[in-house]
């Protein structure tokens, strides 16, 4: 490492919880000031299984104290870079934040890239700005995606929505019940599509029912909000053909976790009628802003969001390899 001797990596699972609380503690600040995100709930999950010494990731000491880390989780044949997250060093050579942070990827990268079980990474990091680690993962075969954090402010906006719905649909609040529905509805609204190629769980309907899990009763972004999240049906082919599902992730933020129309059901406004029912709804619960993310290559969606009023806040980057087959 260019930064000097002083810094030392040393596997994730050698370390207990405790002894990174003020790392994430700090990093937790971070996401507030940047995202308005309240970070303890994820701090908490991660924390659990710091303690369980089976999370695979790399810590880096200064003076035997942990000030960064990065971590990533196993889905069967694929690797999620869940985080990496740095502090500064000390002024005599302990190096920068993105340096540290370099390195700790480097060292993940070089044991998830030379693991054979392992035919799939993903990264999202969303707290990074655009850039900041992209060369690392390109430099090791990634593909790097750009991604937008939108953000449309709540005030002035309207608690009762005007709903227009086309003949022979409705709305209705989301139901535990929808999930195998929701999921077959993500396969197919995510074929061909940008997303898809950033998150492998859209391709299948198994996938999508995981991916549906995470954010539902997992808390996987934020706490979920069913009252929020809505479905449209189609009475006559008795099917979900659109949905907007949102989490509470601080007191003043609320987040779309998904949002999609089935392909054969858009361009009839029922995503801008979507979006308006889910600030409405965050309305009810004293939000005051409401973001969601979005692909930069998906501009028909951009344009939409800008027209309802979303901003761009934040960029960030979503990188992906996989592994190469001969023959």
């Amino acid at each position: 490492m260019a930064a000097g001797t002083s810094i030392e990596i040393l596997d994730l699972r050698h370390f207990a919880a405790p002894s990174l609380r003020p790392l994430l503690d700090a990093e937790g600040e971070l996401w507030k000031q940047r995202l308005h995100w309240d970070y303890r709930a994820s701090a908490r999950l991660l924390m659990q299984y710091l303690d369980s010494r089976m999370l695979p990731g790399y810590a880096a000491l200064e003076s035997d104290q942990p000030i960064g880390y990065v971590f990533s989780v196993y889905e069967e044949t694929k690797a999620v870079i869940g985080e990496v997250f740095a502090l500064a060093g000390s002024a005599d050579g302990g190096g920068s934040a993105q340096k540290i942070e370099e390195t700790l990827l480097h060292h993940l990268l070089e044991l998830l890239l030379n693991s054979p079980q392992v035919e799939r990474i993903e990264s999202q990091l969303l707290l990074h700005p655009a850039g900041s680690h992209s060369a690392i993962f390109q430099e090791a075969g990634f593909e790097v995606f750009r991604r937008l954090f939108m953000v449309l402010p709540l005030q002035g906006h309207g608690v009762q929505p005007e709903v227009e719905l086309p003949s022979g649909m409705e709305l209705r609040p989301w139901s535990d019940q929808d999930l195998s529905a929701a999921a077959r509805l993500i396969c197919e609204a995510y074929h061909a599509h940008p997303d898809s190629l950033i998150n492998d769980q859209y391709r299948t309907i198994y996938g999508s029912t995981r991916f549906l899990n995470n954010i539902v009763r997992y808390s996987g972004c934020g706490v979920f909000s069913a009252p929020v999240s809505h479905v449209v049906f189609d009475r006559v082919r008795r099917e979900i053909v659109a949905l907007v599902l949102g989490s509470r992730v601080s007191p003043q933020s609320g987040h779309i976790t998904q949002i999609c129309v089935h392909p054969a059901y858009r361009r009839r406004g029922l995503a801008r009628l979507l979006l308006s029912v889910a600030a409405s709804g965050f309305v009810r619960q004293g939000a005051s802003e409401i973001s969601l993310t979005v692909t930069e290559a998906n501009t028909n969606a951009i344009q939409l969001y800008q027209e309802e009023g979303y901003a761009c806040r934040h960029r960030f980057d979503a990188a992906v390899w996989q592994r190469p087959h001969l023959g």
